[in-house]
């Protein structure tokens, strides 16, 4: 089963798990250019590789990102997100002062929510039906 494409196994597990990530900025400030958002990518795929998840893909506009997450169930989504923005947050600060002027009244980079949903495998409706179908013993 695990020799499936995207299925990924643990020590006492077989798990495909990706969630859906958008973390908005601060006040949605328009903050990011192509450079900022190059580097913020980089940022998040060395978060993600420590939490032995994989930055699936990525992209983002001025004021938001958009993160798709491949990550073991041993993670938790919060603490992954926590860990994300803290990081990327004092990395960019750190590596581009001019962002400065967007921290200016909370000190931070992100706002404080995020919005995190879980992607792939079946539609909801073909696995209830599957669950439904199971040959229960009488």
């Amino acid at each position: 089963m695990a020799t499936e494409p995207g299925i990924r196994t643990g020590r006492h597990c077989v798990f495909v798990l990706h969630a859906h990530l958008v973390f908005v900025t601060k006040y949605r400030h328009h903050v990011f250019d192509d450079r900022n958002l190059t580097r913020m990518e980089e940022i998040m795929r060395a978060v993600c590789a420590d939490f032995e998840a994989e930055l699936v893909e990525f992209n983002g506009e001025p004021d938001h990102v958009h993160l798709l997450v491949n990550f073991p169930p041993k993670v938790a989504v919060s603490r992954l997100v926590n860990s994300l923005k803290g990081v990327s947050s004092r990395r960019m600060r750190q590596e581009f002062p001019e962002l400065a002027r967007h921290y200016w009244r909370a000190n931070r980079l992100w706002s404080g929510s995020y919005f995190a949903g879980s992607v792939g495998g079946p539609p909801l409706d073909v696995l209830h039906r599957y669950i439904q179908e199971q040959t229960r013993p009488v």
